[in-house]
C-alpha cells in the first residue's frame, strides 16, 4: 500500500527571520512620491495644523495613510503594515497620533481640504508633464466622467441613509481623469454625501465639476478642449447651462433620459438616416444604429446641443423597458461637439471605464467609510483619492503595455506584494528581490525608470 502524500510541501514556520522586507514592491509607490514631489507639497500644505516640538510631520502621516490604503488597507489602523518595515516606509506614527491628525483635519473643516486640494492639484500637473506623451492631456483633450458611488454602512453613521438602492449608507459623487485605452484614470473630485442624496442633483454635479477642474492644469479648467462626461443622472437644464456659461465653455457628452417626446421623435426618424454603429477598432458594432434627432426635442436647452440616440438589440435575456420601440433598447445622449455622430456615440459609449475607476476606488478604501462622523470621512476619502492618484501615476511614469491598464488588486497581487531581503552596504540600502519571483523583472525596470526621473525643484 502507498503512502499517500499530500499535494503542498511540508514546511516549518519560525518567527526569528531578519533582514526581510515584506510588502516591497510598495517601494514603486514610495518613489512617486518622491519623484512628484507629493511628499513635500502635502507636508507644506498641511504645515499650520504642525504642533511645536511635534514628532511626526502631518504631510508625511497623511501620506502614509494613503499607501496604506494603495496596498490594501481599509481602515486607519492598516498603517501599522507600514510602521513595520521603517527600512522603507520611515518612520511611522502610532495610531492615536493617526487618529488625532484625523480627527485635527476634520475639525479644520474646509481649511484642510482646501489644502491638501491645492497641493494634489499642483503635484497633477508635475506628473502630466513628467509623463509627457502619456499624460491623460497628450492629445491636447482632458475627459473627466462623473458618477455616483454607494458605500455602504454598517452601523449608525453620521449622513448615513437609505438610499435608492434600498440599502443603507452614503452616496458619493466622484470625478475621475480617463486616461484612455492605454491606461487607467485618476481621481480629481469625491463629493460626500447622504445615502438619499438625488442621482441627478444639478446643484452636486456642478460642485463635483468644480472640485474637478481645479484639479486639472489651468489651461484646461476651461475652454472646448475639456470634456464632462455624465449618464443620464447629469442630464438636467441646470448643470448643461453651467456648464456652457459664457466664459466657461466647456464641452459635454452627458446621457439624457428618454422622454415621451424623445420617443415620438425616434418613432418618425426615417430609415436611410440611421448609422451603424462603431467599435473601437472601427469595425461595424453588430446590430447598432445611431441617429440624430432634431426639431422641438431641442426646445428649452443650451444653444448648440445636439441630441443622439442609439437603438440596439438587446442582448439574450435582457427586458425591454416601456421607452424602447420596435424590439430595439433605445439609449439617448447629448454633446455639444460637432463631428460624425458614430465617432460621438462611441466616445459616451466609452463613459463605461468610469465603473471601472470605481471598482477601482471601491477596492482602494471606498467599500467603507470607517469614521463616524461625516467630516471625517470626507478626510477619509481625500485619502483615498491620494491612494488611487499614485496607483494611477507609478504606472503612467513606470509602467508600459498590459501592465499600465493593470488595476489595483492585480498590481497588489503581483507587484506590491512581493517580498525581498534588506542588505546595507556602506551608506546604501539594496532590496533584493527573488529572482524566481515573476514580476521581478517588470519591477526592477519600473523602479528604474522612475529614478531616472528628474527629482522636483
Amino acid at each position: 500500500m502507498k503512502k499517500l502524500i499530500g499535494s503542498y510541501p511540508c514546511v516549518r514556520v519560525q518567527g526569528d527571520g531578519g533582514a526581510v522586507v515584506s510588502q516591497a514592491g510598495g517601494v514603486l509607490l514610495v518613489e512617486t512620491v518622491r519623484k512628484s514631489g507629493l511628499d513635500t507639497a502635502i507636508s507644506a500644505a498641511l504645515a499650520p495644523w504642525r504642533k511645536q516640538r511635534a514628532v511626526h510631520d502631518p504631510g508625511k502621516v497623511l501620506l502614509d495613510l494613503a499607501l496604506a490604503v494603495a496596498l490594501g488597507g481599509d481602515c486607519l489602523s492598516d498603517v501599522a503594515v507600514l510602521r513595520a518595515e521603517p527600512q522603507v516606509f520611515g518612520p511611522v506614527a502610532s495610531d492615536p497620533t493617526v487618529s488625532r491628525l484625523v480627527e485635527t483635519l476634520a475639525a479644520a473643516g474646509p481649511r484642510a481640504l482646501t489644502a491638501i486640494r491645492r497641493a494634489r492639484a499642483e503635484v497633477r500637473e508635475r506628473v502630466w508633464k513628467l509623463a509627457g506623451a502619456d499624460a491623460p492631456d497628450a492629445d491636447g483633450q482632458v475627459i473627466v466622467d462623473i458618477d455616483g458611488v454607494l458605500v455602504l454602512a454598517h452601523s449608525e453613521k453620521q449622513d448615513a441613509t437609505a438610499t435608492w438602492k434600498r440599502t443603507f449608507g452614503h452616496h458619493p459623487l466622484m470625478a475621475f481623469v480617463d486616461h484612455g485605452a492605454a491606461g487607467s484614470g485618476e481621481p480629481v473630485a469625491g463629493l460626500l454625501r447622504p445615502g438619499n442624496a438625488g442621482s441627478n442633483t444639478a446643484a452636486d454635479h456642478i460642485t463635483t465639476t468644480r472640485l474637478a477642474l481645479a484639479q486639472l492644469p489651468r489651461r484646461h479648467r476651461r475652454g472646448r478642449r475639456t470634456l464632462i462626461r455624465t449618464d443620464s443622472a447629469g442630464g438636467t437644464h441646470d448643470f448643461l447651462n453651467w456648464l456652457t456659461t459664457r466664459g466657461r465653455w466647456l464641452s459635454y457628452s452627458v446621457g439624457m433620459t428618454i422622454t415621451d417626446t424623445v420617443h415620438h421623435a425616434v418613432l418618425h426618424v426615417p430609415v436611410p438616416a440611421w448609422t451603424p454603429a462603431v467599435e473601437p477598432d472601427g469595425q461595424v458594432r453588430d446590430g447598432a444604429w445611431v441617429a440624430e434627432l432634431a426639431g422641438d426635442v431641442l426646445k428649452g436647452w443650451p444653444k448648440g446641443m445636439r441630441l443622439i440616440v442609439r437603438k440596439e438589440r438587446p442582448h439574450p435575456g435582457a427586458q425591454l423597458r416601456f421607452t424602447d420601440a420596435d424590439g430595439m433598447r433605445l439609449t439617448c445622449f447629448a454633446t455639444n461637439t460637432p463631428g460624425a455622430i458614430a465617432a460621438l456615440e462611441l466616445r459616451h459609449r466609452q463613459r463605461a471605464r468610469a465603473e471601472d475607476r470605481i471598482r477601482a476606488a471601491r477596492d482602494t478604501g471606498l467599500r467603507n467609510l470607517p469614521l463616524h462622523h461625516t467630516a471625517q470621512n470626507q478626510i477619509w476619502l481625500e485619502i483615498v483619492q491620494i491612494a488611487l492618484d499614485l496607483l494611477a501615476w507609478m504606472p503612467m511614469l513606470a509602467l508600459t503595455g498590459n501592465p499600465r491598464r493593470w488595476e489595483p488588486k492585480r498590481m497588489r497581487l503581483r507587484l506590491f506584494s512581493a517580498a525581498a531581503r534588506l542588505v546595507t552596504t556602506g551608506r546604501r540600502r539594496i532590496l533584493r528581490l527573488a529572482h524566481h519571483w515573476p514580476w521581478t523583472e517588470l519591477i526592477t525596470t519600473a523602479f528604474a525608470r522612475l529614478q531616472a526621473l528628474p527629482n522636483p525643484d
